[in-house]
């Protein structure tokens, strides 16, 4: 969670995003609401921030703790934000077919995998990163499975459907484990 545009010239909201960033990452300090009103919440934020880092304890943002925060607070959007995703740069009319290595196929292989263990019909294939008759295969039985035009390589739209599939499985798998 980044502090948006709009909180340019904005700094109470930045900080109070940040703060809260700061919370999600940190249970010990306390939740922040970015409104923009540098209240009781606030001040106690700041409090427990400059109590934690060896701070002097004044509740208000001089420029020393503003840096700290900053500087705390790269790291933590990082761990708290979603994770960066990874786009597949296929031009238009260009698939990955039979005889293609390509980095993208260790990925599309390890979705497959993946999918392997939800739907039967789909063969798990070797993870090796080059498209072979066991790849191709399985592409086929997933494509058919999703509705797709049935060529065994893997375009623009299998890519899509195998991310979507893979993202929905992963999460569904998730869900269960949080549950036991």
């Amino acid at each position: 969670m980044k502090p948006p545009e709009s909180f340019i010239e904005q700094p109470v909201r930045s900080l109070q995003t940040m703060l809260r960033v700061l919370a999600e990452d940190d249970s010990s300090l306390p939740t922040v609401i970015p409104d923009g009103i540098y209240g009781p919440s606030t001040m106690t934020a700041i409090t427990a921030f400059q109590r934690k880092y060896g701070l002097p304890i004044t509740g208000i943002t001089d420029q020393y703790t503003w840096d700290k925060i900053v500087s705390v607070y790269e790291p933590a959007v990082i761990r708290v934000g979603k994770a960066q995703p990874i786009e597949v740069l296929l031009d238009a009319g260009e698939a990955l077919r039979i005889g293609d290595s390509n980095p993208y196929v260790y990925l599309a292989q390890a979705m497959l995998l993946e999918l392997s263990e939800n739907h039967a019909t789909i063969t798990p294939p070797d993870v090796n990163g080059a498209i072979d008759t066991a790849t191709s295969d399985a592409v086929l039985q997933f494509q058919k499975l999703s509705g797709l035009p049935q060529t065994g390589e893997i375009d623009r739209i299998t890519w899509k459907h195998l991310v979507l599939q893979f993202t929905l499985d992963a999460h569904h798998r998730n869900t269960q484990y949080i549950k036991l």
